[in-house]
């Protein structure tokens, strides 16, 4: 039965909702909203209440009102980069009706002319602003909502530093409303001062100089700082291929190295997560430096071994054994992965391969060598240089 009522609110305030949303809100005990949306709801009686912090007191504070006329005011649409999908994983579906409002990606595609189907809609509120990085190709255009003021000089500042200074950058301040207003700028000049409450839209343009990435798996080598210890290109991209990264799954990577395997999984999907057990400091710096530089700053490092470091983890969709190999690690592996989870791990020594071997024979799966050769100078001709093979075995549970 519905008790909650989140209603999404705009600019224009009352005089934008809905006949049903407005009644709700009039007729309200309990009102939860920032200070903007208790602000655009004037002249009404109910109970005010400000957003906790942390958020996780927000659930306990709609919980404590269950049985009151209770409405929580937010900005839009409740379930697009909003507090709804938080509220959700702790209320059932059927407590809870939504009332969605126009979002700011929609308000911002009518102001730039862009279709919103070709659009990347992206949030950095709340979330390191390199997250955008992965996104980053000419000719694409981003919406994104922002953290505060300084949020479009972060993102100028990324794209400069990634050949994207010519991206045409455009705040858009409070749209709907009676005092939105509008500021275009180059990325590479950017200097305007965002008003509070805005959102970014971003044309992104190649200076003629840039040095341009995929998003997909198989990033060049030279584009992550190591120390000649890491997962090559071509083996990288087959190894991701294996390990199928997709939408909020969760990768394991043992030995993570340089966090080249990580970093990619990460780029791969959105939101995509992973956590790199890694004992070398040096190593771990590496993995720091590359997953801030190419867009996956929330890659989790741990200072560990496996077995080990396994204990306490999140559960794993996916697990990759670049580093550490033993029949231990790979038994903890296999224990950890929920059904039709992927094991992935490789190995060049022969003891290595060894191990692989005897676990296809255990436990199925599939082995696979990969040998890479790679044309370089020899002398005034070229040759071909092979890299060490590969041996790799991949699991689905």
């Amino acid at each position: 039965m519905t008790w909650l009522h989140i209603i999404g609110i705009g600019e224009d305030g009352m005089d934008g909702l809905t006949a049903d949303a407005r009644a709700l809100v009039e007729s309200a005990e309990v009102i939860i909203g920032g200070d903007r949306h208790h602000k655009l709801s004037p002249n009404v009686t109910a109970e005010r209440l400000k957003w906790p912090s942390p958020f996780d007191a927000m659930i306990n504070e709609i919980k404590r009102h269950k049985g009151r006329r209770l409405v929580i005011l937010v900005t839009g649409d409740p379930l697009w980069y909003s507090v709804g999908a938080r509220i959700l994983r702790a209320t059932p579906a059927d407590e809870i009706t939504f009332h969605p409002q126009l979002s700011a990606f929609q308000w911002a595609s009518t102001r730039m002319g862009w279709s919103l189907a070709d659009t990347e809609t992206l949030t950095v509120h709340g979330r390191p602003a390199e997250q955008v990085i992965p996104y980053l190709a000419p000719c694409a255009r981003l919406l994104l909502l922002t953290k505060n003021e300084g949020t479009p000089a972060d993102i100028a500042r990324i794209l400069t530093s990634q050949g994207y200074g010519a991206s045409q950058l455009t705040v858009l301040g409070a749209l709907g409303g009676p005092n939105e207003s509008r500021i275009d700028g180059t990325a590479a000049d950017w200097e305007a001062e965002a008003p509070a409450f805005h959102l970014l839209a971003v044309e992104v343009l190649a200076d003629d100089d840039a040095t341009l990435i995929p998003r997909g798996p198989g990033l060049p080598d030279d584009a992550f700082a190591h120390d000649g210890k890491m997962t090559k290109q071509e083996v990288r991209a087959a190894t991701l291929a294996k390990l199928w990264p997709r939408r909020k799954a969760m990768l394991w990577d043992i030995g993570s190295g340089c966090g080249s395997v990580a970093i990619e999984w990460m780029r791969a999907a959105r939101d995509a997560e992973a956590i790199g057990l890694e004992p070398n400091a040096k190593r771990r710096a590496l993995a720091q430096e590359n997953a801030l530089k190419l867009g996956a700053p929330r890659l989790k490092l741990i200072d560990a071994q496996a077995p080990e470091g396994l204990a306490d983890l999140p559960t794993p969709d996916a697990i990759f054994i670049g580093g550490g190999l033993s029949p231990a690690v790979i038994a903890a592996s296999i224990a950890a992965l929920h059904r039709h989870g992927r094991l992935v791990a490789n190995a060049v020594t022969l003891e290595s391969e060894a191990i692989l071997i005897a676990a296809q024979a255990e436990h199925g799966g599939e082995l696979t060598r990969i040998a890479i050769s790679r044309a370089e100078p020899v002398g005034p001709f070229r040759g071909w240089r092979p890299l060490m093979t590969v041996t790799q075995w991949s699991l689905v549970t």
